[in-house]
């Protein structure tokens, strides 16, 4: 292992929190560089000796000034949906200029075979990387299963989920799982260069078996209502969601329905050297909230 210097963009966000942290238990603290928007909310990690450095996805000019003497970049894909291929070009074209010798990137769980509408801009991102002439490593995450956080207390409410996933199965991981998976490839470098890791739970669930969890977790029947996508899409602007983000959670159920969110290969499990969290640890945290 070199003792090159690692960036984290993204570092502030939920998935780069859990990174950096990990990171911290792996290598020294000067080694470690974040690249934040708002250095007010990386405070904590400079207490702990992290460097913060000031950049944006946007803006090209800043990414080559926070890029400067970094050998590793790990890329955690933007939140911005539909903008992310321009702010993931930026963040690639800063990181060859810079030199950098390895760059993982966050993509999603098999890529261009997915059956999810979201591949469009991470399929794009992944294929900008390999023109660039980068060293890489693909880490294509799945679900997370705090995605259905979010469902707990109107699912309780109301004592019913409501989703358009049907049978399809879900192979979700804890946050916590991927950073690990993310800090333990990034820490080692080089020799992860070219591999591409389909990254998943070991134990998927239908929306049906979320469901029963939850109703065994706090002793109250919840059932799981299956919808049209459509129809779902439709109850998510109901009850106040923005379209894009009601269009986004009824394609990726649609997909999940297909597949898309489905793999048994434990590839995450076996790089981090543990089973990932299961659904009902997750539940319980978030319950205890």
């Amino acid at each position: 292992m070199s003792n090159g210097r690692i960036l984290v963009t993204g570092a502030t966000g939920q998935l780069g929190q859990r990174v950096v942290q990990s990171l911290l238990g792996r290598v020294p603290a000067d080694r470690i560089v974040v690249a934040v928007r708002d250095p007010v909310k990386a405070v904590d990690l400079a207490v702990q000796g992290v460097e913060v450095r000031v950049a944006d996805y946007n803006q090209p000019e800043a990414l080559a000034v926070a890029f400067a003497g970094i050998d590793r970049v790990l890329l955690i894909s933007s939140s911005e949906v539909g903008a992310r291929l321009p702010q993931h070009r930026n963040v690639i074209d800063a990181a060859v200029k810079a030199g950098v010798k390895l760059l993982a990137y966050t993509s999603l769980l098999h890529g261009d075979a997915s059956a999810l509408p979201l591949k469009a801009e991470h399929v794009a991102t992944e294929e900008y990387l390999r023109a660039s002439g980068l060293p890489f490593v693909l880490l294509r995450n799945g679900w997370y299963i705090e995605n259905y956080n979010d469902f707990i207390q109107p699912s309780l409410q109301h004592g019913a989920l409501f989703g358009a996933a049907a049978e399809g199965r879900i192979a979700a991981a804890a946050r916590a799982d991927y950073a690990e998976a993310a800090a333990l490839v990034i820490a080692e470098g080089e020799t992860h260069a070219g591999k591409v890791y389909e990254l998943a739970g070991d134990e998927a669930f239908t929306l049906a078996q979320w469901a029963a969890a939850l109703s065994q977790a706090v002793g109250k029947p919840v059932s799981y209502q299956n919808l049209a996508e459509p129809d779902f899409r439709a109850l998510l602007v109901k009850v106040g969601l923005p379209e894009s983000v009601a269009d986004l959670l009824a394609t990726s159920d649609t997909g999940a329905a297909q597949g898309g969110l489905f793999d048994d290969s434990h590839t995450l499990s076996r790089l981090i050297g543990r089973p990932t969290t299961p659904l009902a640890s997750v539940l319980t945290a978030a319950l205890k909230g």
